[in-house]
């Protein structure tokens, strides 16, 4: 029989987890234990802190649904997912550096035409963002599928929208033969994180702002490239400097110059006045 006690219990664990078949589920399961054991023997875990942590978790569970991705927030705001980002998309210095995903993206986002409006009508200053997509020659990229979204005036995704079932503020859109892209969307709003769950509770707990600036999610997929999952930031928003999820970079902050009404980018006309963002995205090979 073999007896367990507290110097013993790590050791006998990790090594029960490294007979896992997969050697890379061994490796991470045993180097697991290790880490978990370390944190609860430095913080001196109690039980009711365990129960606590228990308890946190299954909430967490419990919220999440296929348009609310809880453990996504969770680990965006722990700042894990900004550094698993890093560690994974180490682009040249001429790419457009990545950024998180965030826990709103859902597949399946209509397809828009050269300059097709996402906003469709919701309230909003207008806002063209265009410009081209080249690998890091210069060389355009045709073909490309461009998945933007992003929140409404309010802060609020569709999924936080009750009674809202259709895509809202997001698109897919095509590059030209020439790398080039424009569409028509309104101007995003700084605004917090989902605070009604356990992420939010356990945030309200400390000084940690819940918000993020102003801007507009992109994911870039384009043959024989590494998808590019970025963001551009609304320059002179606010909370640039305390985004909650470690998202912002300064090569993704962007000018969004206003226009009296004329003509617009797509080709169009506009009778109010609008404003434009240029971003030229720039992919790393695969």
């Amino acid at each position: 029989m073999q007896l367990v006690t507290e110097d013993n219990i790590t050791e006998l664990a990790a090594r029960r987890w490294a007979s896992a078949h997969d050697p890379r589920t061994a490796e991470l399961m045993s180097a697991l234990v290790r880490h978990l054991h370390a944190f609860a023997r430095e913080v001196r875990l109690s039980e009711t802190e365990w129960m606590a942590a228990m308890k946190w978790l299954t909430e967490t569970g419990q919220i999440s649904d296929e348009k609310r991705e809880e453990f996504i927030l969770a680990s965006d705001v722990l700042g894990l997912s900004m550094l698993v980002v890093q560690m994974n998309h180490a682009f040249d210095a001429k790419a457009t550096p990545a950024t998180v995903l965030g826990p709103f993206h859902i597949d399946g986002s209509p397809e828009k035409d050269f300059g097709g409006d996402m906003s469709d009508g919701l309230p909003g200053a207008p806002l063209y963002i265009t410009g081209t997509v080249t690998g890091l020659d210069g060389s355009p990229v045709g073909g490309a599928i461009l998945d933007v979204w992003q929140a409404d005036e309010e802060g609020a995704y569709e999924s936080q929208v009750p009674d809202i079932d259709e895509a809202r503020l997001r698109a897919k859109y095509a590059t030209r033969a020439d790398g080039s892209y424009c569409l028509r969307t309104i101007a995003p709003k700084g605004y917090s994180i989902p605070m009604d769950g356990p992420v939010g509770e356990l945030i309200s707990g400390t000084d940690i702002s819940h918000y993020r600036p102003a801007h507009v999610h992109f994911l870039i997929n384009a043959a024989g490239y590494e998808p590019l999952i970025t963001h551009l930031f609304q320059e002179g928003a606010e909370y640039l400097d305390s985004d909650v999820v470690f998202g912002t970079k300064q090569e993704l902050v962007v000018t969004f110059e206003t226009r009296e009404p004329g003509p617009t980018p797509d080709g169009g006309h506009s009778a109010e006045p609008w404003l434009e963002a240029r971003y030229d995205f720039v992919l790393q090979p695969a």
